[in-house]
């Protein structure tokens, strides 16, 4: 691998005699790795049904790598969202944000959506969960990967932290900033990040971080959490903005946090500020040559204070409206007909699609939102067209009606690839699964069952 020079001066500077077992790891390959869903599964049924040969990540309890001869992201469970194919250093960080159901939650720099989908299941579907990306076509896959993973209480925004911030002034309990970096740490696995690297790009990654954090630090409330990560090694970028930032906000401290085997404490000579603030060896490296996983680095930052008895944190607009029952009328006979589950939350209707926002959102205007909560459907004149997304939220209990695919099944491969089934039942709207796992819509008629499974999303497998 070439990589760059400026790059490996300083990291032999840095890492002296741990330097040559630091450039062996390059020669490795790096360690492939998802986490389940567990949404949709936990690990002893998957360890039963898994056609994958797995090893437990230490650091996440639902992450797992897998073998160079298996191909999860070409099984029919991925598209169903039984896992994610995640980088096992970058499970990390949501686990040291401690999310618990009912949480008011904010991903600030979440695409493609590994971390978002991440305290997603953690927050088991309770609480408000903002997922926020700045540019437009990252905050496309964004979106597509909450759909993918079935989480109904997440919100997708397509904004700047500058923007956001003034609508959530002390809003979230917990706060995760992955933010934009050099890469250094992906090296290994994106050996494209290499041609991108450049001292110039490490400061510019620097100073942005600086503001995005500043952001944050106004939308967090008294004695919430924040934590910061990067996938790089850049003292700047690592120690540096976490010392430059809480000599910016005194009312944040480092939070000592419990260290896994083979994560490192960070340097304080590394901050590069004067004074260096205290608590500089509680944040944690990732280093590639002492774990199975790529550089990554983290800080847990909390906030001074607590908030009074009764507090309810309120948004700029206060409160989403949602609109009244007889505008989702063909939905609530949806429900009667086809689900053995009620539906509770926010209606909200744009143009003919009906979402469902978790209880107490924030009311929305003026941001631009790609994913309001849950896509239940389209209204049509007379009738209601379940979303995909709505699919992919339900277990097979859920619904009336279920065709069961099994994942090693030719069938199964075909539906994704948008092909109809011979199928006898009762007509109407069926749950398609695999393996018990929900995949999508069909609609039976006259011994067919239509695929609805979306064109855009339909592959060869």
């Amino acid at each position: 691998m070439n990589l760059p020079s400026a790059f490996l001066t300083r990291m032999q500077e840095m890492l002296g005699e741990e330097y040559e077992a630091f450039l062996q790891s390059y020669e490795s390959g790096h360690y492939q790795s998802l986490r389940l869903n567990p949404r949709k599964t936990d690990r002893e049924e998957f360890m039963e049904k898994s056609p994958f040969h797995l090893t437990p990540v230490a650091w996440e309890k639902n992450g797992f790598y897998y073998s160079e001869e298996d191909t999860p992201g070409k099984h029919p469970y991925h598209e169903a969202g039984v896992y994610y194919i995640q980088e096992a250093s970058a499970m990390a960080p949501v686990g040291y944000l401690d999310v618990q159901p009912w949480d008011y939650v904010l991903d600030l720099c979440a695409a493609p959506g590994g971390k978002s989908t991440q305290i997603g299941a953690a927050m088991q579907g309770k609480g408000i969960l903002i997922c926020n990306e700045i540019h437009p076509a990252r905050a496309k896959i964004l979106s597509e990967n909450v759909e993918r993973m079935g989480l109904t209480n997440a919100v997708v925004t397509n904004e700047s932290p500058e923007r956001l911030s003034a609508y959530f002034p002390e809003y979230f309990d917990k706060i995760l900033v992955d933010a934009p970096c050099s890469g250094e740490g992906m090296f290994r696995k994106h050996e494209e990040a290499c041609s991108e690297w450049s001292p110039e790009n490490v400061e510019l990654c620097a100073k942005r971080q600086d503001s995005v954090l500043d952001e944050a630090a106004a939308m967090l409330k008294k004695g919430g959490r924040l934590v910061y990560s990067t996938c790089t090694f850049a003292l700047q970028e690592d120690e540096g903005s976490v010392a430059r930032f809480l000599l910016r906000h005194p009312e944040f401290s480092i939070k000592k946090t419990h260290r896994y085997d083979g994560m490192e404490p960070g340097r304080p000579d590394w901050a590069g500020t004067e004074p260096v603030p205290d608590g500089m060896e509680k944040t944690i490296r990732l280093w590639p040559h002492k774990l199975h996983g790529e550089g990554h680095f983290l800080a847990v930052l909390e906030k001074t204070g607590e908030v009074p008895e009764g507090y309810r944190a309120r948004s700029l607009y206060g409160i989403q409206k949602g609109i009244a029952p007889k505008d989702f009328a063909a939905w609530k006979e949806f429900e009667r007909e086809s689900l053995k589950k009620q539906f509770d939350g926010i209606f909200l209707l744009f143009g003919d699609q009906l979402y469902l926002a978790p209880k107490d959102m924030p009311a929305l205007k003026g941001l631009k939102v790609l994913r309001p909560g849950l896509h239940l459907g389209t209204m049509k004149k007379g009738r209601f067209e379940p979303a995909h997304a709505l699919a992919l939220s339900l277990s097979p209990k859920d619904a009336v009606h279920c065709c069961n695919l099994s994942g090693d099944s030719q069938e199964a491969r075909q539906w994704i690839n948008g092909m109809t089934l011979s199928k006898d039942g009762e007509k109407g709207w069926q749950l398609v699964c695999v393996d018990g796992y929900s995949l999508g819509w069909g609609k039976l008629a006259g011994g067919i069952l239509k695929n609805h499974y979306p064109k855009g999303l339909r592959k060869t497998m």
